[in-house]
């Protein structure tokens, strides 16, 4: 039987006020400890993206990693990590964004995408796209990747996080919105 997307969105458990008053967090973790909405959800990103011949797929830290490795196995594509400065151990990338209060920092290694690659970048949550924004100048600007695709578990619609990534609207993919 295959789920439909409000069989996913009954996985996804809503805490109020957290991480802090006024946020409305939805937690993805009822649906990874679901064998099969797991699956459902691994298997419509694999149908959606199945012609376009990904090679890499980029995790965000820490939850873009969970089903970016299974998209990954199931490309049979190399998966690769983008982690918060210093958490890596080659060299690599970096590039600072700003947060609703401060900056951070993200990096890659520099051997992690090559010039032919076609590239997804996977993460759990689109809100507001700082991350995601990050993400893709940081692999755009050091790689120049053939194509770059971002997909996301959840997209939160009333932030407009969508509006605000450097690439094409056509190349987004959110399984589930809110």
């Amino acid at each position: 039987m295959i789920s439909t997307e409000q069989d996913l969105k009954e996985k996804i458990r809503i805490i109020a006020d957290f991480p802090k008053k006024g946020i409305s967090f939805k937690d993805i973790t009822p649906l990874l400890i679901d064998p099969y909405s797991f699956n459902e959800a691994a298997n419509s990103f694999e149908e959606y993206y199945i012609n376009h011949n990904i090679t890499k797929i980029c995790g965000i830290e820490s939850r873009g990693f969970l089903l970016g490795s299974v998209l990954a196995n199931k490309f049979n594509a190399g998966f690769v990590p983008i982690r918060k400065a210093g958490k890596l151990p080659y060299e690599t990338y970096r590039t600072e964004y700003e947060l609703e209060y401060g900056t951070d920092t993200i990096e890659i290694h520099k051997d992690a995408i090559e010039e032919n690659d076609i590239v997804l970048i996977h993460d759990d949550l689109l809100a507001t796209g700082g991350t995601m924004n990050a993400a893709i100048q940081l692999i755009n600007e050091f790689f120049r990747p053939k194509k770059v695709y971002v997909s996301f578990i959840i997209e939160l619609s009333e932030l407009e996080g969508r509006n605000k990534l450097p690439i094409s609207n056509e190349n987004i993919f959110s399984l589930l919105q809110y």
